[in-house]
């Protein structure tokens, strides 16, 4: 009875031991998950290869074929070229705020980064085993289309229609989205983990209930066509004064140093004064701002400080945004540069504005030397009073007083 007892387990453990080669090879990898929610083939040996036969898929990727050429060939090729012409000396790190799961324009306008930090309210969601949605793939795939129809027409995400598309399916959050536009600007996918920030804002491991008012995300490492590894931090955060203090979001930017901004169809919130901390971070971190006039006011702009390039024509704010004109970018975008494609509420290019503004040589060497001195100090940081740009920096009340926004739009902040 014993020994047959044995041969019995050890039957088991061969028949188990044969099952784990197969289950490896069921894994499905995070760049197949990418390419097949983006219409696009999975690697030949993926488990979601037998999916493409399925006629929704290949709809769905006639679909993503035809709305992604239209936008490469009105906008984003377009940006491209202008940021080759126009952003001379990138940084290796930019800041998206109020950007949700917009990586196709952080990767238009700032192609060479190597590190892209993302940050809104809409939550990281799941991405299921695509596998169990056999036979439901269709309404699944038309709710992810139509959460970002209005990005792929009119450069801007409307927050509660993303929202709403994105809860009645089994693919929810920013997650499914993020690895749509990475998939279709070319990228690989190689590692995604969810993260969440600690008191000092370094990044951990997600794991277990919330924290507090931590921030929480996604890291998402990827490649480009040269192989180099780059890094796509998107994190679910209220980025309001009261909320951001807390959640050190601010503190883990500033860990990566220096940087570019970006700033588009943000809902005018950084004209108000809830919304500073996140206002001040950026004139005093980054080389070069890139906004739509829903981004920072120009009375921010000490011209000490920056050298303001206008693009495109200025019309003032959409309706649903009154009290939001500005005489002072009414005044700069007389001498206005054209450009060739739409950005922000006023997405058609005879109607658009776009802002470039980079820091003066002046204010670039004073930075290098204060990060030179820092080092030679021997604790690698600069000192608390000397943050790269704070001492040029006027005060809000030298720069004027502030106004209430009408929170309406599409960052959902």
């Amino acid at each position: 009875m014993l020994q047959r007892r044995t041969m019995i387990a050890a039957t088991a453990l061969l028949f188990l031991s044969a099952l784990a080669p197969a289950y490896a090879v069921e894994t499905i990898a995070p760049n197949d998950t990418a390419r097949f929610l983006a219409g696009l083939p999975p690697a030949e040996g993926s488990p979601l290869a037998p999916l493409t036969k399925d006629g929704a898929w290949q709809q769905h990727a006639r679909n993503f074929d035809s709305a992604f050429g239209r936008l490469d060939q009105s906008q984003l090729a377009h940006i491209r070229a202008w940021s080759a012409s126009n952003i001379t000396t990138p940084q290796p790190t930019v800041f998206y705020t109020f950007s949700g799961p917009d990586f196709l324009y952080a990767n238009a306008f700032f192609p060479k980064a190597k590190t892209y930090v993302l940050a809104g309210l809409e939550p990281v969601g799941n991405v299921p085993d695509l596998t169990n949605l056999r036979g439901y793939l269709a309404p699944n795939l038309y709710h992810l289309h139509a959460s970002i129809s209005t990005l792929l027409a009119h450069t801007f995400f409307i927050t509660h229609r993303m929202r709403y598309e994105l809860n009645v399916g089994s693919l929810n959050g920013t997650l499914p989205i993020l690895y749509v536009f990475l998939a279709r600007s070319g990228k690989t996918v190689r590692e995604v983990t969810r993260i969440r920030l600690d008191e000092q804002g370094t990044v951990q491991h997600d794991e277990g209930p919330a924290r507090g008012n931590l921030a929480r995300g996604v890291k998402i490492v990827f490649a480009g066509e040269d192989g180099e590894a780059r890094t796509l931090y998107y994190f679910s955060t209220n980025l309001a004064d009261d909320s951001v203090k807390s959640s050190k979001f601010l503190e883990f930017c500033g860990a990566l140093g220096l940087g570019d901004g970006l700033v588009k169809s943000a809902s005018y919130l950084l004209h108000s004064g809830g919304f500073s901390k996140v206002r001040d971070f950026l004139l005093a971190n980054t080389r070069a701002m890139v906004q739509d006039d829903s981004g920072i006011p120009l009375r921010y702009y000490d011209p000490k400080i920056w050298d303001l390039q206008p693009f495109g024509r200025y019309l003032g704010p959409i309706s649903v945004f009154p009290g939001r004109y500005q005489r002072e970018y009414a005044i700069l975008f007389q001498k206005a540069r054209p450009i060739d494609f739409g950005i922000g509420y006023r997405w058609r290019s005879s109607e658009t504005n776009l802002l470039l503004a980079k820091k003066t040589t002046s204010v670039i060497s004073g930075e290098e030397k204060t990060s030179a001195d820092a080092k030679r100090s021997g604790d690698g940081k600069a000192p608390a009073e000397a943050v790269p740009g704070a001492a040029l920096r006027p005060s809000l009340e030298e720069r004027g007083s502030e106004i209430t926004p009408s929170v309406t739009g599409s960052t959902g902040q």
